[in-house]
């Protein structure tokens, strides 16, 4: 059996203007990188921006599992598929971190036939957009300290600095280092802190803003410190917002690239879901609304995570309505989530299936308090079985969702077709009534406790004294009005990782709380979860290699 990276290699790309010629972009709206990428010019939108919107359907999925959920994979074959069915289709995904590429994934461009290409370029430095924000992030991060050492004319208390830096790399020995050291004209001695690029506020920004002007403003509300009244400074305090801008000029720009079936790809924005809002950029999806009629958008890990951000932030920043949900399962993992061990989930067991399926029950359920259509997919394997699916099957029938099988690792586009007709059913017969979870005028702790009871299963929260203490300071400085952005683990809808299933009985943790002014929500970090990850044991990097020809292995 090939390799993702094998197929990716031995595919046939088109020159990237002949991808996007049938969805009416000229090679004059494109800033070409090369034959196969492109970044899509600012003059394109002004051509488009009256036009009507196509459908909007999110792709999310049941919690990550060893044993795999393919939430990537089924967003390109569905792409693919809807446009073998007639419909002009364009996928609007994130673009990928590299330190799970090197870390625990190997690489995140989906996987078999329903892959987005170049694959390499995209899982390693694409056209330089993390970069970019990593520079922006650091250039506030040095214009800082500077300030402080040349005098420290804002009152800074550098006891209350929060803004970090940032590398894209997974990195634990730099979560806590202290900064400063040597001599006098070296900085002030402090304690400092790294976040990865994906979970930076800049990242943030840059997939919330509409343009130039919008990503200067929210530059210049990010909150960097505390004077010592307890007043923000921020980075407009600081004069740093348009060297900032500067340096994201281009990065604000989405790109475009293509499936194996030459499907267009906007790829744009990366940040994680677990720390961080976990969707691509506004910009990329509201372009691919003015040009096709149905995109097809993706958010990060579980629905718990991904999909709430999606509809609590993204959407009701950018007033998007999206019109049906496509939620993805494995039936090994739904059996992992009933107990099997994952050498053993080859083997039928409806007993474990019968078990492990509240997860996605829960999931359903969250979705539809949205008010979004539901349509439920299983990626299918080799050693699945019949009685497995006509379970699934019957349980989402029973609870008023569509269904569909995919096999579009194995056969593309083709064997996404099942779902595409489905997803155009729902477009077509059901309505989507769309709306947030909670109102903005709630108070941040009720917006907290609505999403650990509501989408969590929680019984309650439990807020640490530094927690009570940053949600009153956030209220009296008027950020209350602020959606909250959970940072929680992916593996499960609790703060504890080894809770599988449906958990109950549980409370939420949350240890800390701050805003991100620029980006316009409040950050709630819960359990033990890191805005900076660690290498695993074995981590993916080992198995990465580069041939004499410059051909990459090891990326999958």
């Amino acid at each position: 059996m090939k390799t993702d990276i094998q197929i990716a290699q031995e595919a046939e790309m088109l020159h990237i203007r002949e991808v996007v010629s049938p969805f009416g972009i000229e090679e004059d709206d494109l800033e070409l990188y090369g034959k196969y990428k492109a970044k899509v010019s600012d003059a394109l939108w002004n051509k488009i921006n009256n036009r009507p919107d196509g459908k909007l359907v999110l792709v999310t999925a049941i919690n990550p599992t060893p044993a795999g959920e393919g939430k990537t994979t089924i967003s390109v074959g569905l792409g693919q598929a809807l446009n073998r069915v007639g419909k002009k289709a364009i996928i609007a995904l994130r673009e990928p971190s590299l330190g799970p590429c090197f870390g625990v994934k190997g690489g995140a461009a989906g996987g078999g036939y329903s892959q987005v290409v170049p694959m390499e370029d995209l899982n390693l430095h694409f056209t330089g957009d993390f970069h970019a924000i990593t520079s922006a992030n650091n250039l506030l991060a040095a214009m800082l300290d500077n300030h402080i050492q040349q005098g420290n004319a804002l009152n800074i208390d550098t006891r209350q600095i929060t803004w970090k830096r940032c590398v894209d790399m997974n990195d634990r020995v730099l979560r806590n280092i202290v900064v400063g050291l040597g001599a006098k004209a070296d900085g002030i001695v402090r304690e400092d802190h790294f976040v990865i690029t994906v979970a930076s506020e800049i990242m943030a920004i840059l997939c919330l803003c509409n343009n130039m002007d919008d990503l200067k403003e929210r530059l210049g509300n990010i909150i960097v410190a505390y004077n010592y009244e307890g007043q923000p400074v921020t980075a407009k305090d600081l004069q740093a917002v348009g060297a900032m801008a500067a340096l994201l000029k281009d990065a604000i720009k989405p790109n475009i690239i293509q499936t194996l079936e030459h499907t267009p790809a906007m790829v744009h924005g990366g940040p994680f879901a677990n720390i961080a809002h976990g969707c691509n950029s506004v910009r990329a999806t509201k372009t691919a609304l003015k040009l096709a009629d149905i995109v097809v958008t993706e958010a990060g890990f579980g629905a718990d995570l991904g999909a709430e951000k999606f509809f609590d932030i993204k959407c009701r920043k950018s007033d998007l309505k999206p019109d049906a949900v496509v939620l993805v399962a494995t039936v090994r993992a739904l059996k992992y989530n009933g107990g099997v061990p994952k050498t053993e989930l080859s083997i039928e067991n409806l007993e474990a299936l019968e078990k492990g399926i509240s997860n996605l029950e829960k999931h359903i359920e969250n979705i539809q308090k949205f008010g979004v259509p539901v349509i439920v997919t299983l990626n299918s394997f080799a050693t699945d079985t019949k009685a497995e699916y006509e379970y699934i099957r019957t349980f989402c029938e029973e609870r008023g969702c569509e269904f569909a099988l995919s096999e579009v690792w194995t056969n593309g586009g083709e064997g996404g077709i099942e779902l595409a007709t489905k997803v155009i059913e729902t477009l077509e017969t059901k309505e989507s009534n769309y709306h947030p979870l909670y109102p903005l005028d709630m108070p941040l702790k009720d917006k907290i406790q609505t999403i650990a009871s509501e989408i969590y299963g929680a019984d309650g929260v439990v807020f640490s004294p530094s927690a009570n203490k940053a949600l009153k300071q956030l209220e009296e400085l008027g950020f209350g009005n602020l959606p909250v952005c959970m940072a929680k683990n992916q593996y499960s809808l609790s703060d504890d990782q080894t809770k599988l299933g449906r958990p109950t009985g549980f409370k939420i943790n949350v240890r800390d709380v701050y805003v991100n002014a620029g980006a316009g929500f409040v950050v709630v970090l819960t359990g033990n979860v890191m805005t900076m990850p660690g290498l695993p044991k074995t981590p993916a990097a080992f198995n990465i290699d580069v041939d004499s020809n410059g051909n990459i292995t090891g990326l999958f």
